[in-house]
């Protein structure tokens, strides 16, 4: 009996320890617009029914320093990133009570361009967590992987040093993105796939050189067009296609841009692409495939331009905030515009969605919950979240709301 006792003992620990090691995040907010990099919620995930006070508690509330990325989260914890002072910090917070696990900081802060500062230069990129470990960018273009459970590093590149590229204007801006087993991030003026567990390269394309303000706004995604497995890469100057298995470029398409700010994440629609660029217009592409060749010509163009807000896309009707501040629908299909609303909003809106309704927190704060409709702009609720700017994009997981103020991150439950 003794042994079957210690049998059974060594086997419960051993389960135990294997359940803390595999983290399911397929609910969780593990990157850049969360689970599917397109302001969706996982199929099923919880939604709030309303945004009142009663329903919607603040939880807990932790002061931590300025910037933009937005909060991601794991099973337990949640991670945001901040600079303080000429360091860049990260931190994780149990989500059950703000309680702080770790925190893990490197040198790595610098100054934008002059027409940028009144924005800021804190820290920008998103991170993205695997499960496993946490990949967080830096503005001094590294990115680093820290262990999730620990705050340890594991690694760090420093682009600049690894391609003899110049210090982005605007810093490390793209949010890295996971897929195969694999890192992909547009920085040291190239778009590059790494080893998940070195940080080694394994291939590096789109290279620019001579660009007054480095590298790009954007972040990845990945798609299926046309049959074909590819990444979608908006650089400062092109829409392009790429192979994941050797960087192949696939198709590329010029888009003009006012000093090269193609920032929004491309939107995917069937075999098509949308993006919207500041001093230019919304696009849609469609992307054909002969034989082994691609080809890419625009179906539609819209004169609304979006700027910094990746817009979401729901039942064929693209939701998008406007460079002029206000709100816009469009038909995918055709590229008419549904309407403009007559209410106007700040400079930047991060969006999140069900399919059937809309949450968006405004720059300055303000949280929507907004009817999906192409009929008209349908507030249903709004609530001040936060009295400072929020510019860093809304965190939902499980019964929870993660909102990352400017110099705050706070959690609401229901």
């Amino acid at each position: 009996m003794k042994i079957l006792f210690h049998f059974l003992t060594l086997v419960l620990f051993f389960t135990s320890v294997h359940a803390e090691q595999t983290i399911n995040h397929s609910d969780n907010w593990n990157q850049w617009r969360g689970p599917t990099r397109d302001g969706f919620v996982a199929d099923g995930a919880p939604w709030p029914s309303t945004l009142s006070e009663k329903k919607l508690s603040l939880s807990w509330r932790q002061k931590i320093g300025k910037g933009y990325p937005g909060p991601i989260s794991s099973d337990t914890l949640v991670f945001t990133v901040e600079t303080k002072g000429k360091n860049e910090v990260v931190r994780a917070f149990d989500r059950s009570n703000g309680k702080q696990k770790w925190e893990t900081e490197w040198k790595g802060s610098m100054s934008v361009p002059f027409f940028a500062w009144k924005h800021g230069s804190w820290v920008r990129s998103t991170p993205v967590f695997d499960g496993e470990n946490l990949y967080v960018g830096g503005m001094r273009d590294y990115l680093v992987c820290l262990d999730a459970r620990s705050g340890k590093t594991k690694w760090k590149v420093d682009f600049m040093e690894r391609h003899d590229s110049p210090l982005p204007a605007f810093g490390f801006v793209c949010s890295p993105l996971v897929h195969d087993g694999h890192l992909y991030v547009q920085a040291g003026s190239g778009f590059s796939k790494l080893e998940r567990e070195t940080g080694k390269s394994v291939w590096r394309t789109l290279i620019h050189k001579g660009d007054k303000y480095g590298s790009a706004f954007s972040s990845p995604v990945t798609a299926t067009l046309c049959g074909v497995e590819q990444l979608v890469v908006q650089t400062r100057t092109d829409l392009t296609g790429v192979h994941p298995a050797d960087g192949k470029v696939l198709w590329k398409k010029p888009v003009k841009a006012y000093r090269g700010m193609n920032i929004l994440t491309p939107t995917l629609f069937e075999d098509s692409v949308l993006t919207s660029s500041y001093g230019g217009k919304s696009l849609l592409f469609d992307l054909a495939k002969k034989s082994e060749q691609f080809s890419i010509s625009q179906n539609w163009e819209n004169k609304q331009e979006g700027y910094m807000s990746s817009p979401i896309v729901i039942d064929g009707y693209c939701y998008l905030h406007l460079r002029k501040q206000r709100m816009t629908c469009i038909d995918m299909k055709s590229g008419e515009t549904k309407w403009i609303s007559s209410e106007s909003f700040g400079k930047y809106m991060s969006m999140v969605t069900n399919g059937k309704e809309i949450l968006a927190l405004d720059e300055d704060g303000t949280l929507y919950r907004i009817e999906a409709s192409p009929e008209k702009l349908i507030i249903q609720e709004k609530r001040t979240m936060s009295d400072s700017p929020s510019w860093a994009y809304l965190a939902l997981s499980g019964n929870q709301i993660f909102v990352r103020e400017l110099e705050a991150i706070a959690c609401y439950s229901w």
